[in-house]
């Protein structure tokens, strides 16, 4: 059957999601932007007639029997794919019993791509809220436990094309052009490992055959293993370190000469003087390649924070300020590592010199900083407080408001909404567009947080304070958000919506 007949089995809103879900690789994301439309011009409109039309039995042919069939089985595999990637975006505010017969009916079928069959399994768990079994198919189980299964054999050399070789040997057997190609590539590799090997080879040659007794590591081998990967990871390090300094014979003597005067005063946490902020102004005669390069040489990153508050406080005395390059080099180095690796709440001296930096270079903070940490993902409460202090208490209404636009197009999570909860509070200037672009993703992310607390709090801070900013369109999508809401804020969230006159 074509697909000009199958459409003919949906209504015209049904049909339009159809439509996106045969966009190709973009298809889920489409689709979300569809329903999305659907639901802010229509609140009410739901997705059961569509998932119930998926599944409705039609007569085919197959293997000369006319049979009958979910309507699902009858798409293509890039529609399947799509449409399961669909359906896990959205499933926290689907009703699951519709999800659920949807993936029975897919399953009824022969599932031949793995991904399909994974994508199934996936969201079947992602429902049920269990995690038994596993993704992987019985073919992809076997060939994972023979896999391990060389790494373990003591008779191997270390060699990886070993490893796979039989693997490969089977994969040309049924003929798949793909793995034949990394085939081609391994029989170029050295079996013997006699030959001694360039200095320039990325190939990898390690032994991985440990007997039983070097699996039963004692309590004793342990740690001298760690310490050994400790050392061998610093000396990495140090490696790549020196690699960077290499360039240092490029700076200028008198450059030359400041680091380990500046280095000197950062490790021994003496006081700063007159003559320290002399010796601070070499970040004054550098262009950017000599900044990068200086700052390295400087181990910023690694310079303790109880040396933080005097080194900011010296570079704040300089005359001029900093250039906008410098300042963001400098913040890089010395900062961003740290609140990266935040995990417990950050100390006073970290606080402080972050807040300093932040009061007099608050663009390269935002570039720097604080755009870096929101892009990387899982924004950590340690990490999302310092950002709502630099938010409240350092930044001017124009670079909150560039926050605010970084925030639209990076991923959200309970950190990332602490710190839109502390933008919202700060009472932003919003042009319509900025609103509308923001009530756009609170709908796409709405499904997602349907029982954050932080997220209803959140929506209710915008349909208290923004209130003005609410035209019709906003106010539907507004409310096709409180439609996926489940907290106890529900029905406050819905009362603040009523009383927005339009």
């Amino acid at each position: 059957m074509d697909l000009k007949a199958l459409l003919q089995r949906f209504d015209g809103r049904s049909r339009l999601l159809l439509h996106s879900l045969h966009s190709g690789a973009a298809g889920a994301s489409n689709a979300q932007t569809v329903f999305n439309k659907q639901r802010r011009s229509d609140p009410d409109f739901t997705l059961n007639p569509f998932l119930e039309t998926l599944c409705q039995q039609e007569p085919c042919v197959h293997e000369d029997a006319l049979v009958l069939k979910p309507l699902v089985c009858l798409f293509s595999e890039g529609f399947k794919r799509n449409l399961l990637c669909f359906l896990h975006l959205l499933h926290p505010g689907l009703p699951k019993d519709h999800v659920l017969h949807l993936l029975q009916c897919l399953t009824q079928d022969d599932v031949e791509n793995q991904w399909t069959c994974v994508l199934i399994k996936q969201l079947q768990r992602d429902i049920e809220g269990t995690r038994k079994g596993t993704l992987l198919t019985s073919d992809g189980t076997g060939k994972l436990k023979s896999l391990c299964e060389r790494f373990r054999n003591t008779n191997a050399k270390g060699k990886w094309a070993y490893c796979f070789e039989d693997l490969e040997t089977e994969d040309k057997e049924t003929n798949m052009p793909v793995l034949s190609q990394k085939k081609r590539k391994s029989d170029n590799m050295d079996h013997d490992g006699d030959a001694q090997e360039d200095h320039q080879s990325k190939r990898v040659k390690t032994d991985f055959c440990p007997s039983e007794e070097e699996e039963r590591l004692t309590e004793e081998e342990e740690p001298k293993i760690r310490t050994s990967q400790l050392q061998q990871s610093a000396a990495s390090v140090s490696q790549a370190r020196s690699d960077v300094l290499g360039s240092s014979t490029n700076l200028p003597d008198h450059m030359k000469a400041a680091v380990p005067v500046i280095k000197e005063l950062l490790d021994t946490e003496s006081a700063w003087d007159e003559s320290s902020v002399s010796a601070l102004k070499v970040f004054h005669e550098c262009d950017p390649n000599e900044v990068e390069v200086l700052c390295s040489m400087l181990c910023l990153s690694e310079a303790s924070e109880q040396s933080l508050p005097q080194f900011c406080s010296c570079l704040l005395e300089l005359s001029p300020d900093l250039s906008h390059s410098t300042a963001s080099a400098v913040i890089t180095h010395l900062l961003l590592p740290k609140i990266l690796s935040l995990a417990e709440p950050a100390s006073r001296c970290l606080v402080t010199a972050v807040m300093s930096l932040c009061t007099r270079y608050p663009r390269p903070t935002c570039q720097a900083l604080i755009e870096p940490v929101l892009r990387k993902g899982q924004t950590e409460s340690a990490q999302a407080e310092v950002l709502c202090r630099l938010v409240v208490d350092c930044l001017e209404p124009h670079h909150r408001l560039l926050v605010f636009r970084t925030i639209l197009g990076v991923s959200w999570d309970e950190g990332v909404l602490s710190v839109i909860h502390a933008l919202l509070d700060s009472e932003l200037e919003l042009s319509e567009e900025d609103f509308s672009l923001f009530t756009d993703q609170l709908c796409s992310q709405s499904p997602h947080f349907s029982k954050s607390m932080k997220f209803a709090k959140m929506l209710l801070s915008v349909l208290t304070k923004y209130q003005s900013h609410v035209n019709p369109a906003c106010h539907h999508t507004l409310s096709s958000c409180l439609s996926f809401n489940e907290t106890f804020l529900k029905k406050s969230l819905q009362a603040a919506l009523k009383r927005i006159s339009l």
